[in-house]
C-alpha cells in the first residue's frame, strides 16, 4: 500500500511540475549555475584568501574581484589562496601593501597554500 501512495505522489508532484512548466525549470537552472560558479565558497572570478592552509569551511578570509593591489591585514602563518579567475588572470602575493615587490604567478584556477606572515598585499594581474 505504501507502494502505491508514493507513486500516486510522485505523480501528482510531476503533473505539477509540467503545469508550472519553465518557471520551475529556469528557477531550477538558475540556482545550479549559480552553485557551479562558486568553488569553496570562492566565486567565479574571485581570488579567496582563507584563513589557513585549508578551505576553512568555504568560507574565506578575503574575496577579491578587482585587478590592481589589495592590502590585507594580520595575515601570519599559513594560508590558502585560491585564483578562481576567469580568462587566465593571475594572483600575485606582494611583499609590500602598494602591491610591488611581488612573487611568482598563481594561475587561474589553482591554489596553494604559503606562509603569509611577509605578505602585505595579494596583486590581481589580467
Amino acid at each position: 500500500m505504501r507502494r502505491i501512495r508514493s507513486t500516486i505522489v510522485t505523480t501528482a508532484a510531476a503533473a505539477a511540475l509540467v503545469a508550472g512548466g519553465s518557471a520551475l525549470s529556469l528557477g531550477g537552472s538558475a540556482a545550479a549555475a549559480g552553485a557551479a560558479a562558486t568553488i569553496h565558497g570562492c566565486p567565479s572570478g574571485a581570488v579567496c584568501l582563507y584563513p589557513n592552509g585549508s578551505w576553512a569551511n568555504d568560507k574565506p578570509t578575503y574575496i577579491f574581484y578587482s585587478h590592481g593591489a589589495h592590502k590585507i591585514y594580520n595575515q601570519l602563518g599559513t594560508k590558502r589562496i585560491y585564483n578562481h579567475q576567469t580568462g587566465g588572470a593571475t594572483a600575485r602575493n606582494c611583499y609590500d601593501a602598494a602591491g610591488t615587490n611581488c612573487g611568482g604567478y598563481q594561475q587561474a584556477n589553482t591554489y596553494a597554500d604559503y606562509n603569509y606572515t611577509p605578505y602585505n598585499s595579494i596583486r590581481l594581474v589580467k
